[in-house]
């Protein structure tokens, strides 16, 4: 697989601001999810994932694309976490006319990416 950003601030900002294409965003959440290209295989490895994702999702889904993979993103975002965007990073979210399905997920990665990150800590 090819070069992933770390999880620092500056990398949370670049999705958020749309700067990381949407390939690279999806494959950071599927990297912190446990999915694994098997070059030799020729195919993905879940079986680092969590149960609930790999029994559902064997492959990675694209999250931007799927709203049903996005939703269930979100649910899995502990609650003390769900605010991180604005509480870490004073992210005031998108206006009106930036209210679009492929925005609002990356914000969704994101917030979801940053509660990874404070797992970590």
């Amino acid at each position: 697989m090819t070069f992933l950003p770390d999880l620092s601030t500056d990398t949370i900002w670049a999705i958020l601001n749309d700067e990381l294409d949407d390939n690279t965003v999806n494959r950071l959440v599927w990297h912190h999810l446990g999915y694994r290209y098997d070059d030799t295989q020729g195919r993905w490895d879940s079986s680092a994932v969590d149960l609930a994702w790999a029994e559902k999702y064997p492959e990675p889904p694209n999250f931007i694309e799927s709203r049903p993979a996005t939703v269930q993103l979100t649910r899995s975002i502990p609650p003390q976490n769900k605010q991180l965007l604005k509480e870490e990073l004073g992210f005031k979210g998108y206006t009106v006319d930036q209210l679009i399905p492929r925005l609002t997920r990356r914000a969704t990665m994101a917030n979801w990416l940053l509660s990874q990150r404070q797992g970590d800590q």
